[in-house]
């Protein structure tokens, strides 16, 4: 046990190095993973069939491809037409058109939840589909997918372990790096599990939070 300690603490500025990039990619693929999820949802509850046909297809068709190979395409096929992107800038994107595909499905489920009649009364008194959707569906849809949408925050987060294998030196690849010149797997991983439990038990609890203040406050 205090071989453990004594590896971990020396370990542990290290693999902190990794924990900031993993925050980052996170945050920026969540930031792009939400516009174009709402984006999708907005196209696909339009009832207009030249939005609503191009969205669910993007949407099924990147559902469809694993995020390791969407990962791969975006950093190794794109340079072969011109598209040159760092590893954090592929991995970024990859991730965030991955999970915009699960938060668009998110989003429309909690815009077509919302009482038909409040939608009917907007536009009885004369309310164009913009400004209904900002004023009466989104406020409301907001409380409906808060709880699926804290989850796929969690799952973003662990996925961008994934952008390890475009070389992104994020919290997993400094586990690997670590480990591959310690040999200490053991100790190394163990670390890796917590730090990433770190991050993800306070997300969780901190959305969790905010749904019980919504629901109070509506």
């Amino acid at each position: 046990m205090s071989t453990f300690v004594t590896n971990a603490t020396e370990y542990l500025p290290i693999l902190l190095r990794g924990v900031w990039l993993t925050v980052l990619t996170t945050t920026l693929a969540l930031c792009l993973a939400t516009a174009l999820g709402l984006v999708w949802a907005i196209m696909r509850t339009s009832g207009i069939s030249s939005l609503s046909v191009p969205a669910r297809f993007v949407v099924e068709f990147l559902r469809g491809i694993p995020l390791l190979v969407v990962l791969f395409y975006i950093y190794f096929v794109a340079p072969d037409i011109g598209i040159n992107l760092t590893a954090l800038q592929a991995g970024v994107l990859g991730l965030g058109l991955a999970h915009s595909c699960y938060l668009g499905e998110t989003f429309r489920a909690g815009i077509e939840a919302v009482d038909k009649g409040q939608i009917e009364a907007a536009k009885s008194i004369g309310m164009r589909r913009p400004l209904m959707m900002r004023r009466v569906v989104l406020p409301q849809a907001l409380r409906i997918v808060l709880p699926p949408y804290a989850n796929n925050m969690v799952m973003l987060l662990k996925d961008s372990s994934l952008v390890s294998v475009i070389s992104v030196q994020e919290l997993t690849m400094q586990g690997k790096m670590l480990a591959s010149s310690t040999f200490d797997n053991m100790t190394v991983f163990t670390l890796v599990a917590a730090l990433y439990l770190c991050l993800t038990i306070p997300l969780n609890f901190l959305m969790r939070r905010v749904e019980i203040h919504m629901e109070s406050a509506g």
